[in-house]
């Protein structure tokens, strides 16, 4: 029983760290090319939003596993749907934040967004992508525990390796290459902006 346990908490709850990740670039994102008057969501506030629904979507999912070890598999269910949704809604409203600003700062471009040695546009498409996959795989796992253990997804094991395993594993592909380490918003006196960004991120996920 104790690996099954460990072996599903990864496979949920795996995706929301990747969301993490997401959230915090965007931020940077918006703030290396002074863009901040552009977004929709206050950027001193848009990490925290996205990330607290992340860390709530995560603890929901983690404690489903659990209760359905433990004889609650109903309520294991109703968390882990739960989770799902509550990080569907988040991605979404952070789809929706992250295309109105580029729309923005394509109809009003700052000086910084127009300087060819900031990746901005390709960090964005990453975005995108990243997200797109991590949705299809929540959409997925919805319809999953929706449908139960008799249900198609759980009885037929090349649905998960297709809808779960695959999109995570070109969402690792994607952050790998094209991951935006040069994005540093305090790289003015550094015009390569040659800080990494992982270096920083984790003070930032400390501080919300």
């Amino acid at each position: 029983m104790g690996p099954y346990v460990l072996t599903n908490a990864f496979v949920l709850l795996g995706p929301t760290l990747f969301a993490a990740s997401i959230y915090m670039a965007l931020g940077r994102i918006i703030r290396r090319v002074r863009g901040e008057h552009l977004s929709v969501i206050r950027v001193s506030r848009l990490t925290k939003t996205f990330v607290w629904g992340d860390i709530i979507s995560f603890a929901v999912q983690g404690n489903s596993t659990p209760l359905s070890v433990l004889g609650y598999a109903k309520w294991g269910k109703i968390l882990v749907i739960v989770g799902l949704l509550i990080q569907l809604i988040s991605f979404f409203i952070f789809w929706l934040t992250a295309i109105i600003f580029s729309k923005r700062i394509h109809r009003k471009p700052t000086t910084e967004s127009l300087q060819p040695h900031i990746p901005w546009k390709k960090s964005l498409h990453m975005l995108y992508a990243v997200s797109a996959l991590i949705l299809v795989r929540s959409i997925f796992r919805i319809i999953e525990y929706t449908l139960g253990n008799d249900g198609y997804p759980l009885t037929h094991e090349w649905t998960l390796y297709i809808f779960d395993s695959v999109p995570m594993a070109i969402v690792m592909v994607i952050f790998f290459i094209w991951y935006p380490s040069q994005i540093n918003p305090n790289s003015d006196l550094d015009p390569e902006g040659n800080i990494p960004l992982a270096s920083s991120m984790s003070q930032e996920y400390l501080r919300v």
